[in-house]
Parts: structure tokens; sequence; C-alpha cells
């Protein structure tokens, strides 16, 4: 078995190259990068700021535009949709204290009183007009560019009958309308914003925005004009460290205070002996996946599909890259949601089959062993290039030679959006909680820029059961369309659905109140507090 290779960056900017399979190393690079750090000299941290770790910067803090994890998950804490959804996915009033749906095609939404933008403007219907209008309309003003568009395209119009009345007239029955005017989906901005918003975000959310330095962090404070509730955090620093070891060191010096599904499972024996750090578990509900582009010639070939996915040991990769904290997944759903369904073909780890698959589809080994090369890219985050890595391994045992391009995340993530590859790998956040995930990732009308079919899979069955179970009012109904758009997608495997991963958070003990959500989302942060403040 060919090793692994690590890329550990010094602490203070040196590179250090070690080779070695890394289950057994995260012990020594930890001990030796403790060591090279002892040569640094960090400037002094403010006790009242925590200092959150993650992977990469949020591509765009506009929340009508960023759909990446992170966007998604800071834009969360600045922004409220009209609704809101609780532990259970029911919904529950954020910006609408109230609402009511008169007949199928007409929404109609009371707005909370006294609410304030993060810059002491009152918040109006106007303001939730604006947001909409912008996604919705070429010629608005504010008009952004933005895959989140065709979530709302069931609204006809919108008007404003007063000051805190917002009613949303719409053209078809939508049954996830309220699922997307619903915080973390949306959220609402101020009348004017325009293009340039992102730089200076406002919203009406616990948190206000301070600052952002691409690819060094985002810092927010506490909003105390927060309608809901004022946090008891003064200061969060989201620090952007790619690299898995240096996040590690951090949290063990004191220098970083919480991590959340970024570090290798492998280093968490060695971070739970340190007495200055906890960790929290519960299981997950985001899901990662490999992506493939059906434009691509050879892609566009189910049976390759297929192989690819028989030649993945999913349950090996669980094991040992992932210590057994994830569980193999059938589909985006939760395997607890009343419309999930498990019972699709099955393409499970088997190369003898993937060999069949791909001789049958043409695709003979070569003099070398080689059938033919793809190209996966994959983000600078040493997670994505570890799971590369392994696959690279694994498909070679069928003759796949798996070439691997990693590149700065906005880079990586700009091509995935504009459908420049031919596999990648990401997770779900949050939105694959509900069903109209699959109409955002695999129906024809949400090609990019309407949607995240990134790898423009077509189906005309898929649509149609999509198409009905938005509109239809009969549960049953729906609850069949779903089951048998997960036997299709099963079978065609636009993508394959690796695994749940839990939700593994880190912290330093002087963070507490800690609580860990599935959907491994920031609003943990809501109700934490330090334990001993300034």
């Amino acid at each position: 078995m060919r090793d692994w290779k690590l890329v550990v960056s010094h602490p203070c900017g040196k590179g250090v190259h070690e080779d070695g399979p890394p289950r057994f190393v995260w012990p020594v690079l930890l001990f030796v990068a403790a060591a090279l750090l002892g040569g640094c000299h960090s400037p002094p941290r403010d006790p009242n700021t925590v200092v959150f770790l993650i992977e990469s910067s949020p591509a765009n803090l506009d929340p009508r535009i960023g759909t990446d994890a992170q966007s998604q998950r800071i834009d969360a804490l600045l922004f409220d949709g009209l609704v809101a959804r609780d532990a259970h996915f029911q919904f529950t009033p954020a910006l609408a204290e109230r609402w009511e749906q008169p007949d199928p095609l007409t929404l109609i939404f009371h707005l909370r009183n006294g609410v304030r933008f993060h810059d002491g403007r009152s918040l109006t219907a106007h303001d939730v007009l604006w947001t909409i209008q912008s996604m919705l309309s070429s010629k608005h003003p504010g008009n952004v560019i933005t895959p989140k568009a065709a979530a709302y395209a069931s609204i006809d119009s919108i008007e404003a009958s007063d000051e805190r009345t917002v009613v949303m007239h719409l053209k078809h029955p939508d049954n996830f309308l309220l699922t997307n005017l619903s915080t973390g989906a949306m959220g609402i901005v101020p009348q004017g914003s325009g293009r340039d918003f992102w730089q200076h975000p406002v919203g009406t959310g616990p948190f206000r925005f301070v600052s952002q330095q691409i690819d060094q962090d985002v810092i927010v404070e506490r909003n105390p004009l927060s309608w809901s509730q004022i946090p008891k955090l003064q200061r969060v620093r989201f620090a952007v460290v790619p690299d898995a070891i240096t996040e590690s060191l951090e949290l063990e010096k004191g220098s970083g205070d919480v991590a959340i599904n970024s570090l290798p499972m492998d280093s968490l024996p060695v971070l739970a002996a340190r007495p200055n750090l906890r960790i929290e578990e519960t299981g997950g509900t985001e899901v990662q996946y490999l992506s493939f582009n059906l434009r691509d010639p050879l892609l566009a070939d189910a049976r390759v599909r297929q192989a690819i996915s028989c030649a993945i040991d999913r349950d090996l990769i669980i094991k040992t890259m992932l210590d057994g904290r994830a569980r193999a997944a059938s589909s985006l759903l939760p395997p607890d949601h009343w419309a999930f369904n498990g019972d699709g073909p099955r393409f499970d780890f088997d190369p003898a089959r993937a060999a069949r698959l791909l001789d049958e589809s043409g695709h003979l080994r070569g003099n070398n062993g080689v059938r033919f090369h793809i190209t996966m890219k994959t983000s600078n985050v040493e997670g994505t290039r570890l799971l590369a890595a392994v696959l690279q391994q694994q498909l070679a045992a069928v003759g796949i030679a798996l070439d691997i391009r990693s590149f700065e995340s906005a880079t990586f993530y700009s091509d995935v959006m504009r459908g420049a590859f031919q596999m990648y790998s990401l997770q779900w956040i949050g939105g694959n909680e509900q069903p109209d995930i699959f109409s955002y990732a695999f129906s024809t009308a949400r090609i990019p820029p309407k949607g995240a079919n990134r790898g423009h899979y077509s189906n005309a069955r898929l649509d149609a059961l999509l198409d009905d179970a938005n509109v239809n009012p009969d549960t049953a109904i729906r609850r069949a369309d779903y089951a048998e758009a997960q036997q299709i997608l099963a079978r065609d495997l636009p993508a394959i659905n690796l695994w749940y991963r839990d939700t593994v958070l880190v912290h330093n003990r002087r963070l507490t109140h800690v609580t860990p959500a599935p959907s491994g989302s920031y609003t943990f942060l809501e109700t934490a507090e330090l334990a001993n403040p300034d």
C-alpha cells in the first residue's frame, strides 16, 4: 500500500514535508510542530475574543449570494429570515412574528415591531421587498446574480400593504417557500443594498460584522440591538487555518478556542488528552458527496459512475480516516426524515463488479493496467486532500488513474460553480434536511446559475416527480414522488453520497455552554459563554 503524503506547514511559515500513514503520525507531527512553534512569537490576544478556527474564507457574506459552507454558517449569525426552524424542523417566528396563508397562492407576513438593523435602521416591509426583488429581477437596481434565485421563482409579485406587512402572490403552490424564507436559507438585507454589500454586510442577527481579511479572518461582535437575545460572547474571530496540523496546535496552545468538523479524526485522542480542551460530539446530518461532470464524455456513461462507486470502500474510510465517526449514506436526506428512501439500486464496494462495469463500457485495461485517467479537483483543505489521496488508491485497484489537482479554496469553489471539473467532493450542510435539496441539486431547471446542478444532470422523469412534489398538498403522494426520485438518483448516480459525518466540536474549556447541532452550524455561539471574561 502506497504511503500517504502529508504537507505540514511550519507555524512560522517554513514548509515541512512528511511521508507516512496518517493514523500513526499525528502524535509525532504535533510534537514536532509544537517544538517548531517554540521559536514563534504570537501577538497578544484579546481575552474577550473567541478564536474560531475555520478551513477557508467565506466566498461571499451577502446572504443573497453566498452558498458555500462558511458563508452560510456565518451569515446565519448575521442575518435573520422571515421565519426560523426549531430542532424538529417546525417553523417558528423570526422577523415575521406571525403569518397566514388564506389560499394556496397567497402568503401574508406580519413583521415584528421594533427590529433594527446593525446600523440602527428600522426593519420595514420595504427591506423584505428589496431583498427578494433584487434576487429575482435583472432590472432591479440592487440586482445580484445568485443561484438562490430559483428558490423564489414561485413568487409572482410581492407588495408591502403597510410598513410591517408583506404580501406574496404565487404563480403556483410552493411547499418549500417557507423553508427558503427561513434563517440560514436566506437573510433580509436593508433596502438599497447593492452588489458590493458583501464588503460591509448589515443584518438583524445576534452578531454584527466588524471586518474581513480574505484568507485571514472574519471578525464579528455581539449585536446589542438584537431582537431575539443578545449573545454572551463579546467578539468572535473566525481565523482561516487551512492546515490541520497548525489548527490542532492552535487549539493545544490556547491561541484557538474552537473548531468544528475540520480536524482529522486521528488527532482527536491527542487533543482529548489536553487538560485545556474538551470534545463535544453528536450524530450529524452533513453529507460528504462525490460529484461528476456529466458533460464529460467519459462520465456521461452511468456505468463508469457506478463502477467508481463500486471501487470505493466507504466502510474502510469511515473506520480508518474518520475513526468510525460517520455512517454510510444512501440519500442526501437523513435516514429519519419522513421522505427518506434508501431502497434504490446499490453500488457498494465490489471491485470485481467495478471491473465488469468498466469492461462493459469499453474501458479495458492497457498494458500498464490503467483504463483511463480522470481528474479530481480539491481545495487546499487538509481533509479534502486526504480523501482524494484515499480515493486515488482505491480507484487504482480497478484500473482508474485519479489525478489530483488542489487549489486555493476560492479558486476551487469558483471552478465548481462554473462546472470546470471532472470530479470533486464537498459536503451538503443544513439544506439537505429538506427534500427540496433534490430539486436544488439535480433538477434540469437548477443548472447554475439557477441552482446547484453543477454536473448538468438531466432526467425528465425526475424533473416531473420533483415538480409534483413541490406543489402537491398530499403528503402521501409527495412521499411516493420522493421515493421514486431517490431510486432514480441511486441508479443514475450523478453524485455519490458517501457518508453522514458526525458533528465533532473541539473547544477550550474557557468556552462554556457549548452544544453542537447535527448540521454543524455555528449557532451554538449564540448561547455560549466565556468562563472568565474580562
